[in-house]
């Protein structure tokens, strides 16, 4: 690094903020790792690397962060959890196993809503009044629709959902994992 090692460089973010960091380095010396471990790093590897190494590594610590660290400590408020499921209220964003999902805004209405009263079952209706703020007309298809393509989204099977369950008859809720 040009201007600051990494050492450096992990302390000035320590200051900060609390993210992972990830050290890359060539030093491989135990000494140099035991420092830039108690300097700040949550985690070390060395050069040569394997790449897909590196890449569970780094999914292992965002994993890590969207779930146990300053992600939910941050403002509880605007963070909700169900299992390997959170959302960030406040950047709108939801994570699943650490990995960002990409929803339309009207989906990420319908999860957030289900998600704050997790185990809760609301019926059509009831999501779509809370949802799309009016009252409901034979909301069935539209309701519908949106929860499938949630699944598709969220869901390692969407067959078989973890998260997003129906209640046949009675309506849809989140599951409180």
């Amino acid at each position: 690094m040009p201007e600051m090692d990494g050492i450096k460089t992990t302390m000035k973010i320590r200051e900060i903020k609390n993210i992972p960091v990830i050290m890359l380095s060539a030093k491989s010396e135990e000494t140099d790792i035991v420092l830039g471990l108690n300097m700040g790093a949550d985690d070390y590897i060395t050069k040569p690397f394997n790449p897909l190494e590196l890449i569970a590594r780094v999914k292992s610590q965002l994993r890590r962060y969207t779930t146990l660290g300053s992600a939910v400590d941050s403002e509880k408020s605007n963070f909700y959890q169900t299992g390997d499921m959170v959302i960030d209220d406040e950047r709108k964003e939801i994570a699943v196993e650490g990995e960002i999902v990409k929803l339309t805004p009207v989906e990420y209405k319908i999860l957030l809503f289900l998600t704050r009263n997790k185990g809760r079952v609301f019926s059509i209706d009831d999501i779509y009044e809370a949802v799309w703020n009016e009252p409901s007309f034979n909301p069935e298809n539209t309701v519908a629709v949106h929860i499938r393509r949630i699944r598709e989204k969220i869901e390692i099977d969407p067959k078989n959902p973890k998260y997003l369950k129906v209640v046949w008859g009675v309506g849809y809720k989140v599951e409180d994992i």
